[in-house]
């Protein structure tokens, strides 16, 4: 069985690309949702990954299952709802960054329930890796997810946690509660700046990194291109990030997270894997899409190599 899982929901993608002299605006389709693309992440950095998550009975359920077979991700853990679509959304991008519009009520991933879980492979995994899209998503989808964190940490599997704040899903408040619980459950996290301070109110990332590690012993704060602040409740110190020609940091950070755990499972300490992981991102933001662009192991050891190992 896989040594990590990643349990959220897949979303085919169509991501704007630059108009063409014609003006007409064309969009790439691709794959993206945060769980299904650190897990893509992971696997390019040669870990052992799969899936958690249900598909609809359709041409983009199908897309998702051939990607998965090409990259080596393990589906034998996800289910088909046949009365369900999978999600769908699209990227726009300007000069304020890129914009999500998002088909995704009623998706196969969000009729997920406790009681279609698989507790097994969750038992038998290192790492489970999920994040604050599966808790807004839909009621039953949070009852899933808190279910297989219970079950990851009754059988000592790493809880791994990104915030992912959407908050077209749900309110500030009950988001904020929601994820500072399962950041309680949770053995590492990967809050985002931005949606740190939104959950907390604050804005120093010290005092973030402070709030969170009363909840969760280990904090990856990513800082977009700065880096990330890499804290525990015995040191900290700021990753810096890689100067690249980013055209879209669609998915970025999922990439980190997925890179950071493929690099820990393979036994690297805290600190080399999030040297490892910023360059992962910083090369997907290289290209368009939230997958196609993600780096193999090879491509971010010769990235890093440039820079000085």
């Amino acid at each position: 069985m896989p040594d990590i899982l990643c349990l959220g929901e897949p979303m085919l993608e169509f991501n704007q690309l630059p108009p063409g002299t014609d003006g007409r605006r064309l969009y790439l389709e691709g794959h993206g949702g945060d769980a299904a693309n650190a897990a893509v992440a992971a696997a390019r950095s040669g870990a052992d990954v799969g899936m958690v998550t249900a598909l609809g009975d359709d041409a983009a359920g199908e897309s998702f299952r051939a990607l998965w077979a090409m990259e080596g991700v393990d589906a034998s853990t996800v289910r088909t709802d046949p009365d369900a679509p999978t999600a769908v959304y699209f990227v726009n991008h300007d000069e304020a960054g890129h914009h999500f519009t998002f088909h995704r009520k009623g998706s196969a991933a969000s009729r997920l329930r406790p009681g279609d879980l698989p507790e097994d492979a969750i038992r038998r995994a290192r790492v489970l890796h999920l994040s604050g899209i599966s808790l807004g998503i839909s009621d039953s989808a949070c009852d899933a997810a808190f279910r297989a964190m219970e079950v990851a940490r009754s059988a000592g599997v790493t809880v791994s946690f990104d915030t992912n704040l959407r908050l077209r899903l749900w309110p500030l408040r009950r988001a904020s509660a929601c994820i500072h619980t399962a950041l309680g459950l949770s053995d590492l996290c990967f809050p985002s700046l931005d949606d740190a301070r939104q959950l907390t109110g604050l804005h120093e990332p010290e005092a973030i990194a402070d709030f969170y590690l009363a909840l969760c012993p280990l904090v990856m704060l990513k800082l977009g291109p700065d880096g990330v602040m890499v804290a525990t409740r015995e040191a900290r110190a700021t990753i810096e990030g890689f100067a690249v020609e980013a055209v879209d940091a669609t998915g970025a950070g999922d990439t980190f997270a997925g890179a950071f755990l493929a690099r820990a499972v393979a036994g690297d300490d805290v600190w080399q894997a999030a040297r490892y992981a910023n360059a992962a991102a910083a090369l997907s933001t290289t290209g368009y899409g939230a997958v196609a662009p993600i780096p193999t192991a090879a491509e971010v050891n010769a990235f890093l190599a440039t820079r000085g190992g």
